[in-house]
């Protein structure tokens, strides 16, 4: 259990999505309030998953074979398939949008355009920060809720089921679990604290890094724990472990 939440709550943290929202919330201009809104309701999001599973569960792995326990290792495993199906879907969309890119550069229209084109970027990013900046603390908290992966939560939330309290373990693991899922957040956060003028530019050119990456960051990060989710739960439902 420990390393599948330590792999989850990686995956989590890396994901690429809730990172570049992160930035634009605290690039506004109460951006470290805003910021703190956004982890905490992140947080409260994964709190409150692990403690509705360990209040079902009663802090008791159900036993070897139980439906119960066939029932959390079913769902790991769908939850897999689904990441690895996301996946797929998510490389050939991107695909699709990179082919369709390079078809309208080759375009007559696009020589045309390219006058134009510098002015129309400015105008929508300066819109976007128009927008973070008369954001409120509760639309940063919601936008956290919004963007949870939460396929990779409820991954994690099926391999809390064999959590024992009883044992320091597994209470550690859990935290754990929300520390490292947060990590990214966090680090950011402070970042911005101490070094504030600096962070700025330092995270956004960071978020545009993601923007250009992120499909291929997205792919890789739900393919890899699919994979892993899939084979650890089809060797469990073999009774070969």
């Amino acid at each position: 259990m420990v390393l599948d939440l330590l792999l989850i709550g990686l995956a989590v943290t890396l994901f690429p999505l809730p990172i570049m929202a992160f930035v634009l919330v605290v690039s506004g201009s109460r951006g470290v309030r805003n910021g703190l809104a956004f982890i905490f309701a992140w947080l409260a999001c994964l709190v409150t998953v692990m403690a509705l599973v360990l209040l079902l569960t009663g802090g008791q792995p159900p036993p070897p074979r139980s439906p119960p326990s066939i029932g959390a290792l079913v769902a790991t495993l769908v939850i897999g398939l689904g990441l690895v199906v996301y996946s797929e879907h998510r490389r050939r969309r991107s695909r699709r949008t990179a082919t369709g890119a390079g078809a309208a550069a080759t375009a007559p229209a696009a020589a045309e355009g390219d006058a134009a084109a510098p002015e129309a970027a400015p105008a929508s990013g300066s819109s976007v920060t128009s927008r973070m900046d008369e954001a409120t603390g509760w639309s940063a908290a919601g936008l956290a809720v919004l963007l949870q992966p939460w396929g990779m939560v409820s991954a994690a939330a099926a391999t809390v089921v064999q959590a024992d309290l009883s044992h320091a373990q597994s209470f550690l693991a859990l935290m754990a679990f929300c520390v490292l899922a947060t990590s990214t957040l966090l680090a950011m956060e402070l970042y911005m604290v101490f070094s504030p003028r600096k962070a700025q530019s330092v995270l956004l050119g960071l978020r545009g890094w993601l923007e250009r990456h992120k499909d291929p960051a997205i792919v890789v990060t739900c393919l890899l724990l699919g994979l892993w989710l899939v084979a650890r739960s089809l060797y469990q439902l073999t009774g070969t472990g």
